[in-house]
């Protein structure tokens, strides 16, 4: 079943256009990459879909609906959740506060506990950490975190973007293995990342956005074998 559908989008910051013409579905349950260099429009379709950035054309259903013209919070109510880049907490707030404001909406509120014990079990480490402040934790831990509270909305779509960004190698593994326990969950995930290796081998398909634009798709498996991706992205 088809979760988000973007069709024929165009979005831009003024006069300048940064995404043109770009259309991608997300089924259900599904780990979904978007990989490209800087500057190819991947935060922007992030912040296109979450209503941060409207498009100026084209049209963007979330389970049939159509939603590109509604305000973030609603967007958030419908069940799509944004995880930026950057992370973006509450740094003089504790870990349990920043985790609790993610369940804002009336639909997370009501089950915010049971939620957070579930979140607490999925990252150990943030039940560890619970009381300190979000300054005084690792870059990896703040990351978990920013994960954490986008899944104390009760995502049915979680988008993230860079989550690995600034990161060391080793936290980098401990991120991805994150996603892939909340994949493995059943939540679908849309995934920005400039680590190409480690993305697409958490997802099941990819697309490759290039000037704003969708330059390659398909499995996986298979772009990682494209021999453009091993050259561009992977070096090889």
């Amino acid at each position: 079943m088809t979760l988000l559908s973007v069709e024929h989008i165009d979005v831009a910051y003024g006069d300048v256009q940064v995404i043109n013409d770009l259309s991608l579905t997300v089924e259900e349950g599904e780990v979904v990459s978007i990989i490209g260099g800087n500057g190819a429009g991947k935060s922007s379709l992030l912040k296109a879909i979450s209503g941060l950035l409207p498009p100026t054309s084209g049209v963007i259903r979330f389970r049939g609906e159509p939603i590109q013209a509604l305000p973030p919070e609603r967007i958030v109510e419908r069940g799509i959740v944004h995880v930026p880049e950057g992370r973006r907490l509450f740094s003089l707030m504790t870990v349990a506060e920043n985790l609790e404001i993610g369940a804002y909406t009336p639909r997370a509120h009501k089950v915010r506990a049971k939620t957070l014990r579930q979140v607490y079990e999925l990252l150990p480490r943030l039940l560890e950490r619970q009381a300190q402040t979000a300054m005084t934790l690792s870059g990896g831990e703040q990351q978990m975190v920013a994960i954490g509270r986008g899944l104390m909305a009760l995502p049915g779509l979680l988008m993230l973007d860079e989550p690995s960004l600034g990161l060391a190698p080793i936290l980098v593994k401990s991120i991805f293995d994150t996603l892939r326990k909340i994949a493995d969950t059943g939540t679908t995930v849309l995934l920005v990342e400039q680590d190409v290796n480690h993305s697409l081998k958490l997802s099941d398909r990819g697309y490759v956005l290039e000037h704003g634009r969708v330059a390659l798709s398909g499995q996986a498996g298979q772009l990682l074998e494209n021999p453009h991706i091993k050259s561009a992205y992977l070096g090889i």
